[in-house]
């Protein structure tokens, strides 16, 4: 399919999803709202070969954000909802998302990076939230951030509103790799993350979006996933094999 916003490509179990207005800084638009509900949406589908998804920008820029010259030109930036639920997807789908930073990445720019699984970034990486320099402040952005970084580090992300460093948002929790290249780096991850099945990924990422880490509060739902993992017939054969023949499930 051809998109006006991304550049995408699938291979085997992976698919890379470029940002790409270049000239308007691969800012969000409308359009690249819907080609990435859209294509994640495909991704998502349990009849997808697909369980790996990388987002990724370009050398110098990964995401200005939002459209500003929309909004300029009389909008109300739009209903927030679509892009809240692409991150959404990203953080709850039945795949392995990856972020892969190789430049700016500002407001909506760090609600992609927060919403995924794993970040790789190059060194040469920026993280920031302006949004508050312009009387607004990340709503859709920071229950993505908190949830990576803990309140406090996403708080003064948000007052401070200068760029953070690659190796900063590392130490915050933002960023999980800081490599020299990143491309390299993702390709040494991808086999063994190919290895995952999508059936215990979605179920692993839907526990995981409803586990609040307080184990009183957790301990019925953490209870029930376990019986329910230990109840799959797939799952009791995958491991009868390994403990007769020492083979892994994805071995022939």
């Amino acid at each position: 399919m051809n998109h006006r916003t991304l550049i995408v490509s699938t291979k085997g179990p992976v698919c890379r999803i470029r940002l790409d207005r270049p000239d308007a800084d691969n800012a969000i638009d409308a359009t690249m709202i819907a080609e990435l509900g859209k294509v994640l949406a495909d991704c998502a589908h349990l009849a997808s070969p697909v369980s790996i998804v990388v987002i990724e920008g370009g050398a110098d820029l990964f995401c200005a954000g939002g459209d500003f010259a929309a909004v300029s030109e009389g909008g109300n930036g739009g209903d927030p909802a679509p892009l809240y639920d692409v991150w959404q997807v990203l953080a709850e789908g039945p795949f392995v998302s990856i972020a892969l930073v190789q430049g700016r990445a500002n407001a909506g720019g760090v609600g992609f990076v927060a919403a995924c699984d794993l970040v790789i970034a190059a060194p040469g990486a920026s993280f920031a939230l302006s949004e508050l320099l312009f009387g607004l402040y990340p709503a859709c952005v920071l229950p993505f951030l908190i949830q990576r970084t803990g309140r406090q580090a996403a708080h003064r992300m948000t007052l401070m509103t200068k760029p953070v460093s690659a190796q900063d948002a590392h130490r915050a929790g933002l960023v999980d790799m800081v490599v020299d290249d990143p491309e390299t780096a993702l390709q040494r991850e991808i086999p063994r993350l190919a290895r995952l099945q999508k059936p215990a990924l979605e179920r692993y990422k839907s526990y995981m979006a409803q586990c609040s880490g307080d184990p009183t509060t957790d301990r019925a739902a953490a209870l029930s996933a376990n019986r329910q993992m230990f109840s799959d017939p797939d799952v009791i054969a995958g491991i009868r094999r390994y403990t007769t023949d020492m083979k892994f499930p994805w071995e022939p």
